[in-house]
């Protein structure tokens, strides 16, 4: 077990094992952080969920009404037309087989990919790459689509993807500790709705086991379960 930092063991003394109301937890992470950069607020919802099976896998996405905070750099696989609306829409990046080299030879500088159907024949040969980085357009999630300018849009405006991972866990970023107590706060509601909304039909017993939420550097605490009666409201 690696030992943690002075830092953080400090930290860790500022926050109490027990559940927090989601405001008052959001305070409690701004007076444990102690990084020298404006920390992002992430969220770890445990589920009780089998993702073995795949009719318990819980995917989505949700534009977060305050955004993330990040500057995102999305690059946008498309031909014709469609290269100047996703130009006009603010890509970093836009073409075809040109980029796939690019990627194929190392250069991995964007944060999401975007690819219209028809270009799926050439980024499909960058599964082993894009894959594994969650950066592969997925149509369940609005990256392979026609519609350019609206993909781009709301990635910008703070579109966010989760997935549950093999333990039954999603983890996703909340905003930066700048932001208000308030807009995390929404941020935060936002995404809990929108994985309370993916529950799988087949998803038997409690479905949220637990919502947790920790700075980049700092301490995590557990949210009381009024997050999610509030949201289910």
């Amino acid at each position: 077990m690696p030992k943690h930092g002075k830092n953080f063991r400090q930290a860790a003394e500022k926050v109490e094992l027990r559940q927090y109301g989601l405001l008052e937890g959001i305070a409690a992470i701004k007076e444990a952080s102690f990084a020298k950069f404006d920390e992002t607020l992430e969220v770890a919802l445990r589920l009780g969920v089998d993702p073995k099976h795949a009719d318990q896998m819980v995917r989505g996405t949700v534009i977060l009404p305050h955004g993330t905070g990040k500057s995102v750099k999305i690059l946008v696989f498309a031909g014709g037309e469609k290269v100047k609306e996703a130009e006009e829409a603010g890509a970093d990046f836009v073409g075809g087989e040109e980029l796939a080299e690019k990627i194929q030879g190392g250069w991995m500088d964007f944060d999401a990919v975007i690819a219209t159907p028809d270009m799926m024949r050439v980024v499909g040969r960058l599964g082993r790459v894009l894959g594994p980085r969650g950066l592969m357009p997925n149509p369940k999630v609005g990256t392979v689509t026609f519609e350019v300018s609206k993909a781009v849009t709301d990635i910008k405006a703070g579109k966010v993807e989760f997935r549950v991972d093999k333990t039954g866990v999603i983890h996703a970023p909340l905003g930066k500790l700048s932001f208000d107590d308030a807009k995390l706060g929404d941020n935060t509601t936002a995404l809990v709705a929108a994985v309370l909304k993916a529950k799988p039909a087949s998803a038997k017993g409690k479905y949220v086991r637990s919502v947790n939420l920790a700075s980049t550097m700092g301490p995590g605490i557990q949210l009381d379960e009024t997050v999610l009666t509030t949201v289910e409201a």
